[in-house]
């Protein structure tokens, strides 16, 4: 295989290799950067605990956003349609600043 100039290698160290488990995503950006924070919700816990944090480049953002639909589409090419219907009991955060919830 030929290296091409633009090739990177990327190490995934064992700790990150496992993965952290996330029910919920919330979004907020300024002119500089988006935070997506990655939630997870227990079932009958009041307090859901933010398990990672991401900052990005609007830039960045929008090639994360253009890989998720490939790959969704790519999913449902071979797996079916995903169900993505309100799920009831979510509930709306705002932390002051525009946000989207996933």
């Amino acid at each position: 295989m030929e290296k091409t100039e633009n090739q990177i290698n990327i190490e995934l160290k064992e700790d990150v290799a496992s993965g952290v488990y996330s029910n919920l995503a919330i979004i907020t950006h300024s002119n500089a950067e988006f935070v997506c924070d990655f939630v997870q919700m227990l079932p009958g816990l009041p307090k859901a605990q933010v398990k990672s944090r991401i900052i990005m480049t609007p830039q960045n953002a929008k090639r994360l956003m253009r890989a998720l639909i490939e790959n969704i589409q790519k999913y449902e090419q071979n797996m079916g349609v995903i169900n993505d219907g309100d799920l009831p009991g979510t509930p709306t955060m705002n932390f002051g600043t525009p946000t989207t919830q996933a």
